[in-house]
Formats: C-alpha cells, sequence, structure tokens
C-alpha cells in the first residue's frame, strides 16, 4: 500500500476511534442514575414526557397526576394480576427471561389465549424510566445495561414498586393509585381479584384497552388474566 494511502486510512481510523469515544464519553455522562432510584422515586418518565409533548402539540393539557404510593399499601391483588399478565417469573430470574417468548407462543396456541409480552417487568421499568421508542441495536444495549443495573441495584419489591407507580394504566393514567382511584373510585389497597384483572389486563395497549373500554378483545384479556391469578396462589406468598 503506498504510503499516502496509509496515511488516509489511518487518519479514518484515527477519526472513528475518537467518534466513539466521544460517544461513550456522551454515553457515561448521561447515564441514569439507577441507585437513586433505591432512595427516592423518579420524578418523571420518558413515556411521561413523551405524552406530555404528544399532548401539548395536540394542544391539550399536559398536566400529569400520579400518585405515588409504597409497596405495602398496594394491593396483593394487583400485584399478582400484573405479574401473571406481564412477567410470571419475574421473582425467579434476574432480570431476562430467555425461555419466556417460547413459553408465551406456546401458550397463545394451546389455549386460544393472548400470549404474555416477551419483556420482563425490569426491561419495561427501564424502557419507561429512561429510554426511547426506538428499537435500534444500541437502545436494545442500553435497555439491557439498565436492566442489569436495576436488578443488581434494586430489590425485587422495590422493582416492582417503581413499575406499579410510573406504568400507564389508561390514556394519561399513570401508576396503580391514580388509575385505581380514577376507574373505581377507592385506593390501590382496596383492589379486589376482579378489578385487579381489569387493571392488569390494560397493560398491553394502554391507550385502547382500560376499565369502561368497550373492547371485546379487552375484556377476553381481563377474563384470561382473571383465571391465572386463580392458577398462581403460590405469588401471594412471594408478593
Amino acid at each position: 500500500m503506498p504510503p499516502r494511502r496509509r496515511r488516509g486510512l489511518r487518519a479514518i481510523v484515527a477519526l472513528l476511534v475518537l467518534a466513539l469515544a466521544g460517544w461513550l464519553a456522551w454515553q457515561w455522562w448521561h447515564w441514569p442514575d439507577v441507585a437513586a432510584l433505591a432512595r427516592r422515586p423518579p420524578a418523571t418518565t420518558a413515556v411521561i414526557e413523551r405524552w406530555r409533548e404528544r399532548q401539548r402539540a395536540a394542544g391539550r393539557s399536559d398536566r400529569v397526576y400520579r400518585v405515588w404510593i409504597a409497596y405495602p399499601a398496594i394491593a396483593p391483588s394487583i400485584k399478582v394480576a400484573v405479574l401473571v399478565a406481564e412477567d410470571v417469573n419475574f421473582f425467579s430470574h434476574h432480570g431476562f427471561d430467555s425461555g419466556e417468548i417460547q413459553n408465551a407462543l406456546r401458550k397463545s396456541f394451546d389455549d386460544l389465549e393472548l400470549p404474555r409480552g416477551a419483556s420482563t417487568i425490569s426491561q419495561q421499568l427501564a424502557k419507561n424510566l429512561w429510554l426511547s421508542a426506538s428499537r435500534d441495536p444500541l437502545r436494545k444495549a442500553r435497555e439491557a445495561i439498565l436492566t442489569w443495573q436495576l436488578e443488581r441495584t434494586l430489590g425485587k419489591r422495590r422493582i416492582l414498586e417503581l413499575y406499579l407507580n410510573v406504568v400507564e394504566f389508561g390514556p394519561g393514567v399513570w401508576g396503580v393509585e391514580s388509575a385505581s382511584r380514577r376507574y373505581f373510585g377507592k385506593p390501590a389497597a382496596e383492589l379486589t381479584d376482579d378489578e385487579a384483572a381489569l387493571l392488569a389486563a390494560a397493560l398491553p395497549s394502554p391507550a385502547a384497552w382500560h376499565p369502561g373500554s368497550p373492547s371485546g378483545a379487552y375484556r377476553r384479556h381481563a377474563e384470561i388474566v382473571r383465571r391465572r391469578m386463580d392458577k398462581a396462589q403460590f405469588l401471594r406468598r412471594i408478593i
């Protein structure tokens, strides 16, 4: 290779290395403080901020009503309902459930039921708190690292507590306490199994599925969640 060409190639490699170093430095500087969640609840989430942007763009109010509630004050019924609907193996995995994809699809074919999502609650929490809606590989890598940090830094009950307080249960309804009060006129501590199933069934598509929705698919999914709750009584001893 001619010397001039070698120098040009080295310059390109050097620029690529500098660009990568700069990107890594930016990521490190802006990386979320996962450990802080052990001491205080998040002020907001990436999902909520995207919703607020859409509200403002449409000329609607972007006011967020979200009431934080501690883990012991959340009824066992909604904890079980969310676990069977979204991540029944939550307390036995370490943030990733590689077998859940196959199990979910197999169960949907065997029982003619809607499959559970393949993402764990820990992964969903990472996405809700910090990540964009993009599906690019870099975002998936950030999700994996943040999920690992959540599992390593926080206990299972704290992760579930955070999830139940930030997830959307209907259009603009954030967290289980505000959802319980909005739809049933009672605190989350008093949710029955049937009410909990209706809330948990909203999670795959909260914009269209929520208590009061006329969707037949939503009602069928709520019935499935309710049946799963009856079959998963062991969860009440764990939560």
